[in-house]
């Protein structure tokens, strides 16, 4: 199998899925939007997004969530529940994706995306509304992480891996976690946990472009 990646925030979450698991895997860095490299990732990927993950005798693999449940099979692992609580993972994964990660992704673009790559200046309007619905998620998984260790109970999930995608970035983001305890714990657990806290450790992967900080 052959994963490619980027440092970007769901390329990163599959790199650190298949760390984290110890998957047999060859690790590529692509860039598919670079000039001249479109034709040669269309075939694996038609839109062009990272990650990809080429799998032996069976068509590529994109999208993050579903490299991950892959990967997590072929491990044997439970990590993608496929118990009683797959539908509560289900529920977590999807919640993420409408609420508190669509925040963070919202806040990052302003303050850490479009900055890096040069797309334009950081909207403070929309920084402002990113905000807000940062608030507005975090209160609901404080609660919900108030209690337990993990979002499943005792033992890590994947939804814990999805629900923190943007985490990781947050020197550019620069989200309030301070102000959700529960939140920080739960972060700060995360980091303890080599494939989480640098999934790029040995690998050829060019940093991201810094930051324009004064």
């Amino acid at each position: 199998m052959k994963l490619y990646f980027s440092r970007n925030p769901n390329p990163r979450l599959a790199v650190a899925v298949a760390q984290l698991l110890g998957t047999e895997v060859e690790f590529q860095f692509a860039e598919p939007m670079a000039p001249g490299q479109s034709e040669r990732y269309r075939p694996l990927n038609p839109n062009l997004l990272l990650p990809i993950l080429e799998r032996s005798g069976r068509r590529t693999l994109w999208e993050s969530d579903a490299i991950a449940c892959w990967l997590s099979r072929q491990a044997g692992s439970n990590f993608w529940r496929t118990d009683d609580d797959e539908p509560e993972m289900i529920r977590w994964i999807s919640w993420a994706k409408e609420n508190f990660m669509k925040a963070c992704d919202a806040v990052h673009w302003e303050r850490g995306t479009k900055l890096r790559y040069g797309i334009g200046a950081c909207d403070d309007a929309m920084v402002e509304e990113g905000l807000r619905q940062f608030h507005k998620a975090a209160v609901i998984l404080e609660g919900e992480l108030s209690g337990q260790s993990w979002l499943l109970g005792d033992v890590i999930s994947f939804a814990d891996f999805r629900m923190a995608t943007f985490l990781p970035f947050n020197d550019a983001a620069r989200l309030p976690i301070e102000e959700y305890p529960s939140i920080k714990r739960w972060s700060d657990r995360l980091n303890q946990i080599n494939a989480w806290r640098d999934p790029f450790e040995k690998l050829d992967a060019p940093h991201l472009p810094a930051l324009p900080f004064d």
